[in-house]
């Protein structure tokens, strides 16, 4: 029988394993650990056992090998490394996987006019802080580390596959889009296995392959607001896409009754008091994670705009900013639904 699994803000409906005619027999596996500070979800459909715990022992491996690469809060990374050649003028060559993270950013920056950017750091660091410490950042510290937050700062040059952070005190935070970009590569590991029907979840980022056997997809569960009578959240088919969400439901801070989300606006360092949940599903995590953050910076109308316009990419936004529940969708986000469609009062763009 099918059994909703928690992961994250997701929930993953496990399915059945059903034997295609004239190919091995395949047994699901399921494996967990953390990793990027949150639980990483593996589950697959292989042949044999010694084979599934080889490839999640490497997928596992991969993420952390990401980890130690793009974490800001390792000292010893090679993100952490490089924020601290800011304002020295120097050229960084940087590993292969830093290079595609910083360059799908700095596109996005580009292309969002500054509502996703990895520069955003220093006002990140204090919110965690604020968050540790149940009261609001300092305006003074605040205001300081704004200075150094703009991608215009980060010059990279593709030829010699340098970085160089042209003002002093920058801190790069690669955490809206190295999370989708682990999960991607996970995924990938399994694929070089011989493992082609797959899940790899790290918190509300989620990427799958083929279907489990005899299935037309994965079926996802999006999780509802946090509030009470909240309208249950929908269930999505998925093969060979990626589904991240985001929202304050998450992590936040609530000062007076007024909440604050993890997310913070890199135009003015303040973290994000619209109560929503954005939900993103694309060709590939990265691209699904990174834009859950465009949207949620943007708000819901220009959000649902911005998505229009990107291949291959469909949205939703639920969200209570007073008293009534609105949904917003992209045209073509209804078709993952495994029923029912769109409710009523939803918006679409």
């Amino acid at each position: 029988m099918n059994k909703l699994i928690p992961i994250g803000a997701l929930l993953l409906i496990a399915c059945s394993c059903v034997s295609p005619l004239n190919r091995p027999t395949l047994t699901r596996f399921e494996y967990q650990q953390p990793q990027m500070g949150l639980p990483f979800r593996i589950v697959f459909y292989a042949p044999d056992q010694q084979t599934a715990d080889q490839a999640a022992q490497q997928a596992f491996r991969r993420i952390k090998q990401l980890n130690d690469i793009m974490s800001d809060y390792e000292p010893e990374s090679e993100l952490s490394r490089l924020s601290r050649s800011s304002g020295q003028g120097q050229n960084i060559r940087i590993s292969d996987d830093l290079w595609r993270v910083l360059q799908r950013g700095q596109d996005l920056a580009k292309r969002s006019n500054g509502a996703f950017d990895v520069t955003v750091g220093p006002c990140v660091n204090l919110w965690r802080t604020a968050r540790r410490e149940q009261k609001m950042p300092d305006p003074v510290r605040l205001a300081e580390a704004r200075r150094p937050v703009g991608f215009q700062h980060v010059r990279l040059d593709s030829k010699r596959q340098t970085a160089t952070l042209l003002v002093p005190n920058m801190r790069l935070d690669l955490g809206g889009i190295a999370k989708g970009y682990a999960v991607d590569e996970a995924l990938e590991t399994l694929r070089s296995f011989g493992i082609t029907s797959a899940l790899v979840a790290g918190g509300g980022d989620m990427a799958v392959s083929d279907p489990p056997p005899g299935k037309k997809g994965w079926r996802i569960a999006i999780a509802p607001l946090d509030i009470p009578n909240a309208p249950p959240g929908a269930v999505v088919l998925l093969s060979h896409e990626a589904i991240a969400t985001s929202g304050d439901v998450f992590q936040r801070l609530e000062i007076e009754g007024k909440r604050y989300s993890h997310i913070v606006d890199p135009r003015t360092g303040i973290g994000l008091t619209d109560h929503s949940l954005v939900t993103v599903i694309a060709k590939d995590c990265m691209t699904a994670d990174s834009l859950t953050k465009v949207v949620s910076v943007l708000g819901p109308e220009k959000g649902m705009k911005f998505i229009a316009r990107t291949r291959t990419v469909v949205a939703r936004v639920v969200r209570k900013p007073v008293e009534k529940i609105e949904t917003y969708e992209t045209k073509g986000f209804a078709r993952y639904y495994e029923k029912n469609g769109r409710g009523n009062g939803t918006r679409s763009f």
